[in-house]
């Protein structure tokens, strides 16, 4: 790991965020596309009892 000197504090919480902030828009970005599938089949059932 390269020598950061005073700023490694700075550095590595901004990395800190950095990381949790993606992580966090995978995981909200997983669950939405699972309630939107969900909700398309719902609607493609739907659409295939009444055709």
């Amino acid at each position: 790991m390269p020598d950061l000197g005073k700023y490694a504090d700075a550095v590595l919480s901004s990395y800190a965020v950095s990381l949790g902030l993606i992580v966090a828009l995978v995981v909200l970005s997983i669950l939405r596309a699972r309630k939107v599938r969900s909700a398309l089949e719902e609607v493609e059932a739907r659409v295939k009892k009444d055709g």
